[in-house]
């Protein structure tokens, strides 16, 4: 009897144990096929904030990544929904749990990764560049043993430092490596610098380099200093259904003319702002649009020469203006804007709607900052929002405020952190939830539009 209890306990045992076992070897299924994501009606994209993968601008969702994303979800009837995490560890972590169908931003391809993931869809090769000026006081290097005695500055502690280190040595020496160790500095920030003339040399990734050249022309990006790199998007490893739709999608779209379009957008289509001298004021007449802007002025309160110094600096009093990131007509209004305040399809060229529907547009933003007393740092603030978007300020405020400055005053306080949220040292900080903004722009923005109204006051009656 004895031992037949002890048969069963053991039996019971080794039941236990392979129940176990086979629990332990059981996966659960944590991610999405094509199917299910159609059945679903939304594709999770996973990404990062960045001037090249996702980045919001006037309330609108943009960038490269994010765009072609879209248009996959569109192609196979779905929406997009996007989910931004903090840093790459966190995309990768929140694709093998199962959080997001796809990591659509420029991921390293290598085998250690190759083991859990699929890469698959958009695939990029990268290398890093110098970036330096055409015809600028330092010559412009056609070969990195040129480097050699020359003074490039590049952030400490990244990858650009790094390269940069690698590739003195593999020269033997005589670079002159100059590091910028202030957190508030970024690449982008080096760039500018080298179109200015204030550095001679700084070192970027091919699409990042390419992005700026359309906002400074003048530089130069022709000059690998790194062997290439293949990119590409991500998703998990058993996930082949959302692969292959993926990898078709892109092999049918990388040749057409939507696909060409948007990499033109980003990376060819000029976002310099041209400088254009003011135009001669005759007999107290700024523009055709005069008697509008005096017209819808009024509601708002404001001096109507103020509207019309937006309407230069936006469009030049060009009625049929298109903008490289959409925004249309005299005002410059986006479309999702202008939806907002009830204008569709063409309407938004028509300049009297147009400026109708900045108007209301700038009635919405000033009840945002009713607690700024002083009616011109006020203006500030609400020709800010409507250049760049009210999230981005809100930022902006929320940074001044954890900084000890003034969340109500624009120069030297909220100016200063706009400016800073091209840094993801900032647009991650906890108080910001808004991401990446290319603030300079903006702060730019606002000083051409203040200095324009002064100027056409200057020569002008109200």
């Amino acid at each position: 009897m004895r031992k037949f209890s002890f048969v069963l306990m053991l039996l019971a045992l080794i039941l236990t144990t392979s129940s176990c076992r086979q629990k332990a070897t059981t996966t659960e299924k944590k991610f999405n096929t094509i199917a299910e994501i159609k059945k679903r009606g939304k594709l999770r994209i996973l990404t990062l904030y960045s001037s090249t993968s996702y980045f919001l601008y006037k309330g609108q969702p943009m960038g490269y990544e994010y765009d072609l994303a879209s248009k996959f979800a569109e192609s196979i009837g779905v929406e997009t929904e996007v989910i931004v995490a903090e840093n790459v560890t966190k995309l990768t972590k929140l694709l093998r749990e199962g959080n997001g169908d796809l990591i659509a931003y420029n991921m390293p391809i290598t085998n250690i990764m190759k083991d859990s993931v699929l890469f698959c869809g958009h695939q990029y090769i990268t290398h890093q560049v110098l970036v330096q000026q055409k015809n600028g006081k330092s010559p412009t290097l056609h070969d990195v043993t040129q480097l050699i005695d020359k003074e490039v500055t590049v952030i400490n502690k990244t990858r650009y430092f790094q390269r940069l280190k690698n590739l003195n040595d593999e020269l033997g020496g005589g670079i002159k490596i100059n590091l910028i160790k202030k957190d508030t500095v970024t690449t982008e920030d080096l760039i500018e610098m080298v179109s200015d003339d204030d550095i001679a040399y700084t070192v970027a990734d091919n699409n990042i380099a390419n992005l700026n050249k359309t906002y400074f022309g003048n530089i130069d990006v022709n000059l690998a200093v790194s062997f290439p790199q293949r990119l590409s998007w991500m998703v998990q490893k058993e996930n082949t259904t959302l692969a292959s739709a993926l990898n078709k999608w892109f092999a049918n779209s990388v040749k057409t003319v939507a696909f060409k379009t948007l990499s033109k957008r980003y990376f060819e289509q000029s976002k310099r702002s041209q400088f254009i001298a003011l135009p001669k004021i005759s007999k107290g007449k700024i523009s055709p649009y005069d008697d509008l802007f005096k017209k819808y002025a009024k509601e708002i309160g404001w001096d109507w020469r103020l509207l019309a110094a937006i309407a230069f600096i936006e469009s030049k009093f060009d009625p049929s203006e298109i903008s490289w990131s959409g925004a249309k007509g005299l005002m410059q209004l986006m479309p999702r804007t202008a939806a907002a305040v009830g204008i569709y399809g063409k309407e938004i060229y028509n300049p009297e709607t147009n400026i109708r529907g900045a108007v209301n547009s700038i009635r919405i933003i000033n009840r945002l900052y009713t607690n700024v007393s002083n009616k011109e740092e006020k203006q500030k603030f609400i020709i800010a929002a409507y250049n760049c978007g009210i999230g981005h300020i809100m930022d902006a405020q929320a940074l001044a405020q954890k900084y000890g400055k003034s969340r109500t005053v624009w120069d030297n306080n909220v100016a200063h952190y706009i400016q800073l949220k091209s840094n993801p040292e900032f647009y991650s900080d906890r108080v910001c939830h808004y991401g990446y903004l290319r603030g300079s722009e903006t702060t730019q923005y606002v000083n051409k539009v203040i200095s324009t109204y002064k100027y056409y006051t200057s020569k002008t009656k109200k």
